[in-house]
């Protein structure tokens, strides 16, 4: 089960407004957000491009309510897209937005006088309007007055805290919208659509932090806290501590107290970070090594590549002849490390997936790698050349064999 990120309810919402801002970019906020401004995009579709734009919205304020949830149960980081919630709390918070967007466009119109009005009991009802839809899905109970006066009474003054934060949505929309008018449309739809699918969600965000921090007095039970206790994390955390303290009289005895943890599979980093702090205090050179492929495959499995490549380096300042001890894990690590621009370790991993898989069919493909990286070092061509020669002498009849004979010829040109 992947670890839980949680949040203390006790932590303060100064604390919580200064790292809100990046909770959008983080996970799968970053990529919700982008692929909801990319959708905006169906907007440009004739006939059906009002309809098409109406979804989008209705997606993003669905996404805006899980996100708000999310933070009032104590997660620290943006749920995946229909992970909780209800479809009606999206086409709720859409219709509502819409009718008070509605609601300005006539009074700047019809009744100019009317407008700081409206914005005014918009700004005030609006939180206890969205914090009711997100919860219930509710609309005839997030429009009623009475339920207002509920929530504003629950929250007390901080309530004017998520009033402030859609003042400053709001604002910020509009200046969005007036900067987009310097740009041709095509450009600016994107940079408006993400401007408005940012801050929606920071908005959402902040009201769940709010919940959270007097879920008590709301009576709502986080669940987070609940599920990384059952989850058994909690007692990693304690099992970090005890081990540490430990380490001070008996390191061998916190050294053991790990491994026994680590056998059991699917440790937190923590767990593993201390065992290899202990390991190389004792001097354990090979056991570092061992631990490194151990830690560097449950890695790769859990989609954490860019940590490994962490680990691997580490590794390799212990012995540079290390490579992973795995085809797959060697060549994922190798692709990633040359996509990343570490041309030293790209090279690195590529010789020795040759030298300990020299007969596996992806063989070529990591021979091409390592020689397209030397031959981007003029003092290094001549490696390049013996080594698709090697290639080519081995893996005549291999798909790519082309490709290493245009990069022969390439070579062979420039020399």
């Amino acid at each position: 089960m992947p670890r839980i990120e949680v949040v203390p309810a006790d932590t303060p919402f100064g604390e919580r407004l200064q790292s809100g801002f990046g909770y959008p970019l983080r996970g799968a906020g970053l990529a919700t957000c982008t692929a909801l401004t990319l959708a905006h995009y169906a907007g440009f579709l004739p006939v059906v491009g009002a309809l098409a734009s109406l979804l989008v919205w209705a997606a993003t304020w669905r996404y805006a309510a899980d996100c708000l949830l999310h933070t009032a149960h104590g997660y620290a980081d943006p749920p995946d897209v229909g992970s909780e919630g209800n479809g009606a709390s999206g086409w709720g918070l859409t219709a509502i937005h819409l009718l008070l967007v509605a609601l300005c466009v006539l009074a700047v119109v019809f009744f100019p006088r009317a407008l700081w009005p409206v914005l005014v009991v918009a700004a005030l009802a609006l939180p206890a309007v969205d914090m009711s839809l997100a919860f219930d899905g509710n609309l005839a109970l997030a429009l009623n007055p009475l339920n207002w006066v509920r929530v504003v009474n629950t929250f007390g003054p901080v309530y004017l805290v998520p009033v402030a934060i859609n003042l400053l949505l709001g604002l910020l929309i509009v200046l969005a919208s007036l900067g987009s008018h310097l740009l041709p449309r095509f450009l600016a739809l994107p940079l408006f659509a993400f401007a408005c699918t940012y801050l929606i969600v920071l908005a959402f965000h902040l009201m769940g932090a709010l919940v959270h921090l007097h879920h008590e007095r709301l009576g709502l039970v986080p669940e987070a806290p609940r599920l990384a206790q059952a989850s058994g994390q909690d007692e990693d955390s304690r099992l970090v501590d005890e081990a540490r303290a430990r380490a001070a009289n008996d390191p061998l005895a916190a050294l053991h107290q790990l491994a026994e943890r680590l056998r059991q599979h699917n440790a937190p980093a923590p767990v593993h970070q201390l065992y290899r702090e202990l390991l190389r205090h004792q001097g354990l050179r090979d056991d570092l090594l061992v631990h490194g492929q151990i830690w560097i495959a449950a890695l790769i499995a859990q989609n954490e590549a860019r940590r490994a490549l962490g680990v691997l380096q580490e590794c390799c300042g212990i012995d540079p002849a290390f490579v992973p001890d795995d085809p797959r894990t060697c060549g994922e690590l190798a692709d990633l490390a040359a996509r990343l621009g570490m041309t030293r370790l790209a090279i690195h991993l590529g010789r020795g997936y040759l030298a300990h898989w020299p007969r596996d069919r992806q063989a070529p493909h990591y021979g091409l790698l390592v020689a397209r990286l030397l031959a981007t070092q003029p003092e290094r061509r001549a490696e390049a050349i013996v080594l698709l020669q090697k290639l080519a002498a081995a893996w005549p009849d291999h798909p790519q064999r082309d490709d290493i004979a245009a990069l022969q010829r390439q070579l062979a040109g420039t020399a």
